[in-house]
């Protein structure tokens, strides 16, 4: 009766675990493979976002409510470090430059498996940091993605690539090949070495696409004309823009905007920038909403759901001979 009982629990544990590989058959490695759907995500997303703000052209633009210094000084009065950001702030080129090339160096380095702890820990520190600024005052808190992002570093940071589609290690493995007699000090001097070459020469090359984009755009006064002393800008037809429609136009200060129509003879104009932190606003229904920390706003501009409290920027518009133009 005891061997009984005890061959039925042995049975019962049994269906507990997983089964033991066959002779011969290769032992499961999901735990190296566990983390690399998430290593994936998080890197295509920095290295898009560092891309975004090099190529856009209101990132480092002073004057624009778009751009790194309006952001920065927006969260400087709610951000736990606002006098750290203030600082950022009055060297926002700079600051800008850093964290856009920073998100690009994350995103590379976790893609490729090299150096990723370091790769990591840039991320996360990145991602904090945002979090301090952007999306402090978000409430709930898990509303704003940054401490999201935040938290999901942390796995990386702890466990790297693993050898993984790891960069890192390929160096290293052809260094030992090539020079099977190298103390482990030295390989790793020059796996930095070659990891360092590569990681200047992709920040170079971004180096040079930012100061393209700066050229190409530097041609435009670094203050935008006064609309109220220069003449009227045409933004569409009358009869292209129908009832409660919207279009998308450039302010005269160089910032997007959108133009409604709510009835037949109305005409209302908006910056397309939300009033919380500077995001883009996107058409939502009737209205307007900002995909950065989910304000929203009517057709008249005014808030409807926070953490923006202001309602959006007017931009006075008039219909001339049948076109709608600024004031």
């Amino acid at each position: 009766m005891h061997r009984i009982l005890i061959a039925t629990l042995a049975t019962r544990k049994a269906a507990f675990l997983p089964p033991k590989p066959s002779p011969g058959e290769p032992t499961p490695r999901t735990p190296i493979w566990a983390l690399l759907p998430l290593r994936v995500f998080l890197g295509g997303t920095f290295l898009y976002a560092g891309l975004s703000k090099i190529f856009d052209t209101h990132y480092l633009d002073q004057t624009s409510p778009l751009g790194v210094h309006a952001q920065m000084l927006h969260a400087a009065t709610t951000s736990p470090i606002g006098p750290l950001v203030s600082f950022a702030a009055e060297h926002a080129t700079v600051t800008g430059l850093v964290i856009a090339f920073g998100e690009v160096a994350v995103g590379l380095g976790t893609l490729l498996g090299l150096f990723t702890r370091t790769a990591a820990i840039g991320g996360f520190l990145l991602a904090l940091s945002f979090f301090l600024t952007v999306s402090w005052t978000t409430s709930p808190y898990y509303f704003g993605a940054d401490i999201v992002f935040a938290a999901a570093w942390i796995p990386l940071v702890v466990a790297g690539d693993a050898g993984l589609f790891s960069t890192t290690a390929r160096l290293g493995a052809a260094i030992r090949r090539r020079r099977p007699n190298l103390a482990p000090d030295d390989v790793k001097r020059r796996i930095l070495l070659w990891g360092g070459l590569t990681t200047a020469t992709a920040a170079a090359l971004g180096g040079v696409a930012a100061l393209t984009r700066r050229t190409t755009t530097g041609s435009k006064p670094s203050q935008p004309p006064d609309p109220g002393t220069n003449s009227p800008t045409v933004i569409a037809a009358v009869s292209a823009v129908a009832v409660g429609s919207s279009t998308r136009f450039t302010a005269p200060n160089g910032s997007p905007a959108y133009l409604l129509r709510p009835s037949t003879d109305t005409f209302m104009a908006f910056l397309a920038t939300c009033t919380h932190q500077g995001c883009p606003i996107t058409p939502a229904g009737s209205g307007f909403g900002c995909p950065c920390h989910g304000s929203t706003f009517d057709g008249n501009g005014q808030v409807t759901g926070g953490p923006a409290t202001k309602p959006l920027t007017n931009v006075p518009v008039r219909v001339v001979d049948g076109q709608v133009t600024t004031a």
